[in-house]
């Protein structure tokens, strides 16, 4: 008997040790730390077209470091949130998938769910809509003729036909044709960087919509192949792109524009000899490329 009583006081025993244990404030409850102030200014373009007299400007805001997320899209939307709400710029996905949020940051064209703060608070920040396009308001650029030039080219699949209850089946290999232009999110980060655009911004082929172009025609389950040449049988198509690797440099995907070029060049051989007259006559080596044309 004396066992089965000390049997059964042992466990209450242990449970009262365990609940004074538990209910001890001064080891059941964290102090929480304070983060020191990490004060950093960000100048944002402004331009409101309903004071179109009113010439754009770079306005300041300062925010703790601390308190924000560590993108720049995240100090966009604390600002907009917590202190100036008539602040204006597209997002949408936040992970660098929609493209929606690319702006010029610090110089250089990305996109601002994906672009890190730099956090040495001696150093500002200056955001900026992509550049060589119509502004629509503060960091909102007009993307229309972008999308038009990338209407231009039919960007979907065309085939006649196309196969009946099934897929349309392709190959590992002609899978992997496609890498490398798949990818692109029409961001326009690549198209607004070319200094191209300041002379001819109607003309001058966007390294994206060259980039589609192939990409269809690049395309195993597509048939519309001469057609699609046939649409660039001109000289603004390709021989316009002066390889400065702008483009690249530039793409928030890792792409690379140029580098299609000579496989595009390679299935346009009617039109070689006259685009290449043509950059002649551009770059001053001879002076009148129609006489040499035929």
């Amino acid at each position: 008997m004396q066992s089965l009583a000390a049997a059964v006081v042992r466990p209450q025993a242990f449970r009262n040790t365990v609940r004074t244990f538990a209910s001890s404030a001064a080891r059941a409850q964290a102090v929480p730390t304070q983060k020191p102030v990490l004060n950093k200014e960000f100048k944002i373009y402004r331009w409101n077209p309903d004071e179109p007299a009113k010439k754009p400007t770079l306005q300041s805001y300062t925010i703790d470091l601390n308190q924000c997320g560590p993108m720049i899209l995240d100090a966009l939307i604390k600002i907009k949130n917590e202190m100036d709400p008539t602040l204006t710029f597209r997002r949408s996905c936040r992970e660098g998938i929609c493209g929606s949020c690319a702006m010029n940051i610090n110089g250089q064209n990305t996109l601002a769910c994906l672009c890190r703060i730099d956090r040495t608070v001696s150093k500002d920040t200056k955001i900026y809509p992509l550049p060589h396009m119509y502004i629509v308001k503060d960091l909102v650029p007009d993307l229309t003729l972008f999308y038009k030039q990338y209407k231009s080219i039919e960007p979907y699949l065309k085939n006649d036909n196309p196969p009946e209850g099934r897929e349309f089946l392709q190959s590992q290999e002609d899978r992997r044709k496609l890498d490398g232009m798949y990818e692109c999110i029409l961001c326009a980060c690549c198209s607004t960087f070319l200094p191209q655009l300041l002379v001819e911004p109607g003309r001058v082929p966007w390294p994206a919509t060259l980039m589609a172009a192939y990409r269809w025609m690049a395309d195993s389950r597509d048939s519309y192949k001469a057609q699609r040449k046939e649409k660039l049988q001109n000289e603004m198509s390709l021989y316009r792109c002066h390889t400065i690797f702008n483009c690249a440099r530039t793409c928030p995907k890792g792409l690379n524009p140029p580098r299609l070029l000579p496989r595009l060049s390679s299935n346009l051989p009617q039109i070689e000899r006259s685009a290449r007259l043509y950059c002649m006559e551009r770059d001053g080596l001879i002076l009148n490329a129609s006489d040499l044309r035929h």
